[in-house]
């Protein structure tokens, strides 16, 4: 039986290339080589390069959706999404792999770039009964009053871009003169900024994916940073942060969390592994964002949440390409 063949996409434009970096070495590392054959391909800019195991980088060919290695054009069974951020979690590789008719291991175009765009995310979420914190956006070019945000979202808030992830370029404001320093911070990120209101609480996070067409939701995760907020160092700096698996919260907390986590999974249309980030604030649950390609690092949360639930990594990342497979191909 020959192996499936799977490329997998990994680097991208956004501040989160090193955490991708991270999360596609984990992938290629943990999926089963008896059953794929993994071809990485960095994307930065407008080069897609793979790289041999002689070094030699071969361009992917981005018309006919292959790598030409030993004379031959090397097909892909499947694509493993691994790049955070763009263009791997807004939808445009999505589109592009849908042109191709390439299944991969993410949501699909339309829930990507919407759950991408905060601002729109939380709309959504709104309408869908959940709690959300107030939020203003600024767009590149409006003119803004700190006065007047302050007035909508109280103090302390926080600042950060609208379409940006691993907490890039965010900032936590506690007073006036702290916003145009903060704002500018943001709109290097993205061409828009977001104002919250600052939801005082536990912050959780708890992961969801489809296995075999059936949804499973992982164990929550409690995460504390040692530093104000669970900011981009706390993320990836050991010892900077816990995160605690199970959290430690009563059972009907964790019920609660679990059943909203499948509920918005559900409602968004989501694919493959996703996670969803909360606040727990007087016993009921603030939505804080939505990440549908999350890190597969060894210091991230979802693999740390598989192994909870009984995941071996192998198992786990070879399941997400499964179901991919599944989906696209029905008698799988």
């Amino acid at each position: 039986m020959s192996k499936i063949k799977v490329v997998l996409f990994m680097g991208g434009d956004s501040g989160e290339y090193e955490v991708s970096m991270a999360s596609s070495k984990q992938i290629k590392n943990h999926l089963d080589p008896e059953k794929y054959k993994v071809y990485p391909v960095l994307i930065r800019g407008g080069n897609w390069l793979y790289t041999n195991e002689s070094g030699e980088q071969i361009p992917f060919d981005r018309n006919t959706h292959s790598l030409m290695i030993g004379g031959e054009h090397v097909k892909f069974d499947c694509a493993f999404i691994a790049i955070h951020g763009t263009p791997g979690e807004d939808g445009k590789l999505q589109g592009y792999l849908d042109i191709a008719g390439i299944p991969y291991t993410t949501c699909d175009v339309t829930t990507s770039a919407l759950t991408f765009n905060k601002y729109f995310c939380n709309d959504l979420a709104k309408q869908y009964g959940v709690k959300v914190a107030a939020t203003i956006i600024i767009r590149q070019g409006e003119t803004w009053n700190a006065d007047l945000l302050v007035k909508e979202v109280g103090l302390p808030c926080f600042i950060k871009p609208n379409k940006a992830g691993s907490s890039v370029g965010v900032s936590k404001v506690y007073d006036i003169a702290g916003f145009e320093i903060a704002i500018n911070k943001a709109f290097a990120e993205d061409d828009e900024v977001l104002v919250q209101q600052f939801i005082k609480g536990r912050e959780m996070a708890c992961g969801v994916f489809t296995n075999k067409g059936e949804v499973e939701v992982f164990p929550v995760t409690e995460v504390v940073s040692k530093n104000d907020f669970f900011d981009y160092q706390a993320k990836y700096t050991e010892g900077l942060a816990s995160e605690i698996t199970p959290a430690p919260i009563t059972k009907e907390q964790s019920s609660e969390c679990r059943q909203l986590t499948e509920y918005m999974y559900r409602k968004f249309n989501c694919k493959g592994v996703v996670r969803f980030d909360y606040f727990l604030t007087d016993n009921e649950w603030w939505f804080l964002e939505v990440n549908t390609v999350p890190g597969f690092s060894s210091e991230s949360i979802i693999p740390k949440q598989a192994k909870a639930a009984g995941y071996e990594l192998k198992q786990f990342f070879g399941a997400l390409v499964d179901e991919a497979m599944r989906e696209n191909t029905p008698n799988l």
